[in-house]
């Protein structure tokens, strides 16, 4: 399939002359794994870009997953959207757990035309999963530019709802559904929570939107600002967009479900957390979103880490302000799925 050419149209702007300094520690860690400019992602390049990481990133086995028995891990082969493949989703739990547990349903990242459901996994597991007794389905959605929108979201809901639908035989509580994902899996969870409320779907408990790919007219200050500057930008963005949209690219009447940026209508839905770096191209459609769904009545719980660029958590993950974006997104999901509090009196209360 032809990828249209990665100019930044319709979001063309100029870019500004100042960038926000990256963090210390991440910064040493970025031109540690740099050893010469970083190459965008062109369409020219994108088929070597998915082979080489097909080739490279981990995609444990279930074996490897189950941690010799900390957890149990199975893969589903479930009915995709009409006329489309199976769907495969990766389910695990921690061993041993009574249910039903709540659910944490997983959008892998990779720009939409990379990544797996199996490696994003035994941290989940670890950090979540286990502290937390969480049950984690991570979906292995068809990739662009071979599946463009809305494959990938549909083969998400497709899966969303059979989880939903089988949550006696999972053991897990279709009342605590959490939609979560990072970078591109991040834009994939805003949208499939939208889509979810529109249908009428299975009803998210939260939304856990981590540097989410939202926007794609590329007309930001942050994507201009930081164009060749970090892991991920402008150019690299424009081409993922448009593997994804193809001839759709840009249009006026893009759905929201394509591109989460462009939704007006953004009442009713759950409570997102949404975090994004101040370094990262990424930033300013993240704040919209959370800004967006506070002036529709809802609620968010924002995060701009500074100095951070795209994926430093998962680069640098020893840094201090990695550590303190991982532990603050646990925070949000232990008070998410903490039991609700009794009620009060609040006239005694007071004193």
């Amino acid at each position: 399939m032809t990828v249209p050419s990665a100019r930044s149209e319709p979001g063309s702007a100029p870019a500004p002359k100042a960038a926000p300094p990256f963090d210390p520690e991440l910064d040493a860690v970025l031109k540690a794994l740099s050893k010469g400019p970083r190459e965008p992602l062109t369409p020219d390049n994108l088929r070597a870009r998915q082979e080489r990481d097909a080739a490279g990133r981990p995609r444990p086995t279930t074996e490897d997953l189950r941690a010799d028995g900390r957890f149990e891990v199975t893969e589903l082969r479930v009915p995709g959207p009409p006329g489309a493949p199976d769907v495969t989703l990766v389910s695990a739990r921690p061993s041993g757990l009574a249910g039903p547990l709540p659910l944490l349903y997983y959008m892998h990242g990779g720009a939409m035309i990379m990544g797996n459901a199996w490696s994003v996994l035994p941290r989940i597991l670890r950090e979540w999963a286990a502290p937390l007794g969480l049950a984690v389905i991570s979906v292995e959605y068809r990739l662009a530019p071979h599946a463009q929108y809305p494959q990938p979201l549909e083969d998400c809901y497709a899966g969303l709802a059979w989880a939903a639908g089988h949550a006696a035989e999972l053991d897990i509580d279709p009342d605590r559904i959490i939609i979560g994902g990072k970078s591109a899996g991040g834009g994939l969870a805003a949208a499939l929570t939208l889509l979810a409320r529109d249908r009428g779907g299975p009803r998210a408990l939260g939304q856990l939107l981590l540097c989410p790919m939202l926007d794609d007219r590329n007309s930001t200050f942050s994507s201009h600002q930081m164009t060749g500057l970090g892991t991920w930008d402008l150019t690299s963005n424009a081409t993922a967009w448009k593997a994804l949209l193809g001839a759709r690219y840009g249009a006026a009447d893009l759905p929201p479900y394509a591109s989460p940026s462009r939704a007006t209508a953004l009442s009713g839905l759950p409570p997102a957390y949404i975090d994004v770096g101040s370094a990262e191209m990424f930033r300013d459609e993240g704040v919209a979103y959370a800004n967006a769904i506070w002036q529709a009545g809802g609620q968010t719980e924002l995060h701009v880490w500074p100095g951070a660029y795209h994926g430093f958590d998962s680069l640098a993950p020893q840094a201090a302000v990695s550590q303190d974006a991982r532990n603050t997104r646990t925070r949000w999901l232990q008070r998410l799925l903490a039991p609700a509090p009794a009620r009060t009196n609040p006239a005694t209360d007071a004193f």
